[in-house]
């Protein structure tokens, strides 16, 4: 594979995940999520309430790579032949043990279900070697598919052991939340565009041939530097309650390994040990733990990164807050304070910082900081 045509497709990829967000506010994490596990031919599972987007990003998904896609809500009542498909009679009647599966999950290369833990007991079991295997047991049949991908969803994380096999079998999990006040006006507008004109894509960015490319290409990633620290990380996690099965640290160099594709590299780095944020949670209080330790024990560029995100974040919580203010009120003084104190802390990392990018953000937040610290003293004096 040339240069050029490595820059190419990781363009391709980045592309990819802009069109796949496009339509919606506040999903960038779960359109990187989709992204990471259709690279890595992996399962994805979004946990959260219902109405943010979920189904939605999934079947866009499937459009921006013209995939054959197949959706269900599986409840405690639904039966292997929604899923697989009917009998045919006629090839029944011959003794032959036939389904008709076109259009059904077996003929699906990207696959949704939604609120997969509410499925019984033959259904877990199918789709435990779908996922493994990309095979379903049908009786004493074999039935190979092309899944490439399952793409899940549920309001709530298991606790029942039963589903704890399954649950583990998507190696990439993210725990969606509403979309904050901030950009409750972004909302409406996108809203309101999706009502007029749908949110299918309607042109593909990728194919499934180009992601069995890019796959190989992310398994030719060299992740031997981090996998020391790879292992610390783990200790860590463990030590602080999060537990990841053998299989899960073992696949988690996949994602470590796309994270490095899509920033162009072919050699992993600490940044990329990042990645494990999406997998190594199992419920959304781990999820928040795992940030916490990946901030304290990864240094350097992300790191920073993340605490100027942080406090762009509360600008713009700010903002939202300030506007709708008429008169004096007390939260005004402790948005001054903290902001008075971020500024300092954007300085210490502006005069520190030897990445330019870092540099750049610090210096631009730090006259933002500044301006809303001078707004808040204006509407004081009000």
């Amino acid at each position: 594979m040339s240069n050029g045509n490595l820059q190419e497709l990781v363009s391709a990829v980045n592309r990819f995940k802009k069109e796949l967000e496009k339509p919606f506010v506040g999903r960038e994490e779960e359109a990187l999520v989709i992204t990471f596990a259709l690279v890595t031919s992996e399962h994805a599972i979004l946990v959260g309430e219902p109405g943010t987007a979920k189904s939605a990003i999934a079947r866009r998904a499937a459009d921006l790579l013209r995939a054959r896609f197949f959706k269900y809500l599986l409840t405690k009542y639904t039966e292997p032949d929604e899923l697989l498909g009917p009998l045919d009679i006629a090839a029944l009647k011959e003794g032959r043990y036939v389904r008709i599966t076109r259009g059904k999950l077996p003929d699906a290369e990207i696959a949704f279900l939604d609120e997969i833990f509410n499925a019984g007991s033959a259904i877990l079991n199918a789709l435990l070697t779908l996922i493994n295997e990309r095979i379903i047991y049908d009786g004493y049949v074999e039935i190979p598919v092309p899944l490439w991908t399952l793409i899940s969803a549920s309001n709530t994380v298991p606790e029942e052991q039963e589903y704890q096999a399954l649950y583990d079998r998507f190696l990439l999990r993210h725990f969606v939340k509403p979309v904050s006040e901030d950009k409750w006006p972004m909302l409406l507008e996108a809203s309101w565009k999706i009502e007029r004109e749908g949110y299918r894509a309607p042109q593909p960015v990728l194919s499934i041939e180009d992601l069995k490319t890019i796959n190989s290409l992310i398994l030719s990633v060299d992740v031997s530097r981090v996998k020391q620290q790879l292992v610390k990380l783990y200790a860590v996690l463990e030590d602080q309650g999060v537990h990841l099965t053998d299989r899960r640290k073992g696949k988690a160099l996949k994602v470590i390994a796309a994270h490095a594709f899509l920033n162009n590299r072919l050699v992993a780095s600490e940044e990329d040990l990042f990645a494990l944020k999406y997998v190594a949670a199992g419920t959304r209080e781990e999820a928040e733990k795992v940030q916490v330790i990946l901030l304290e024990e990864l240094g350097t560029r992300e790191r920073l990164l993340s605490e100027l995100r942080e406090v762009e974040e509360n600008i713009r919580e700010a903002k939202a807050f300030i506007a709708r203010v008429r008169e004096f009120d007390p939260r005004l003084i402790e948005y001054l304070r903290g902001f008075e104190r971020a500024r300092e802390k954007i300085r210490r990392i502006a005069e520190s910082a030897t990445d330019e990018y870092v540099k750049k953000r610090a210096l631009d937040l730090l006259v933002e900081v500044g301006n809303m610290v001078e707004d808040i003293k204006k509407r004081l004096l009000m």
